[in-house]
């Protein structure tokens, strides 16, 4: 299920050759977790990249004041984890977690380190994915300092139609900075 779920999305970032497929997916492993466990915590190195088959999962940031801030939620079919503490090699400054049971193929670092070196197009297929997720970082950057609770609200759902049934409000909530008190208020007052 996870490596058809994996390659179909490798296809759809930079579609790689034969044996280049064959190395890349020799590295992946089944993972699961259940509901709410910390995959990633703050002050230790990730030591995987994930491929959420089944599942949601958010990174968030604790502050001194036991503070959440909710920075990206992931879910099938999509990759994972602390990416900057991964490749960076430096512990992580935030939360990985699962927010429903979840179903990961996982891949070491050596293990994508060696993958990389070896076979450019994994490299370069990496590279395009990461690229990616830079671009959604830098659209979220801009929907944080530009953009109302209402316009930030509009487009989660743009992006993910779904969100509202499998994420918890309290964490949608926490995402788009609204109360959690006053979320079922606040969604109901957004015509979408």
């Amino acid at each position: 299920m996870g490596l058809s779920q994996l390659e179909q999305l490798v296809r759809a970032i930079h579609p790689l050759a034969d044996a280049d497929w064959a190395a890349f997916s020799d590295v992946w492993r089944p993972f699961s977790a259940k509901r709410k466990t910390l995959l990633t915590v703050a002050g230790e190195l990730e030591g995987y990249l994930y491929f959420v088959a089944e599942g949601v999962q958010r990174v968030y940031y604790l502050d001194e004041q036991d503070r959440e801030a909710t920075l990206i939620f992931s879910y099938a079919p999509s990759f994972g984890g602390v990416i900057d503490s991964l490749l960076l090699q430096q512990p992580s400054r935030y939360y990985f977690e699962t927010l429903t049971p979840s179903i990961f193929l996982r891949a070491s670092y050596a293990d994508l380190q060696t993958v990389m070196l070896r076979h450019p197009a994994v490299e370069t297929m990496t590279r395009k994915a990461l690229t990616q997720a830079l671009s959604g970082v830098l659209e979220r950057l801009v929907e944080l300092q530009c953009y109302s609770a209402t316009d930030k609200f509009r487009g989660l759902l743009r992006r993910s139609p779904h969100i509202l049934q499998v994420v918890p409000h309290k964490y949608l909530a926490n995402y788009i900075g609204v109360d959690p008190t006053n979320f079922s208020k606040f969604m109901n007052s957004i015509k979408v």
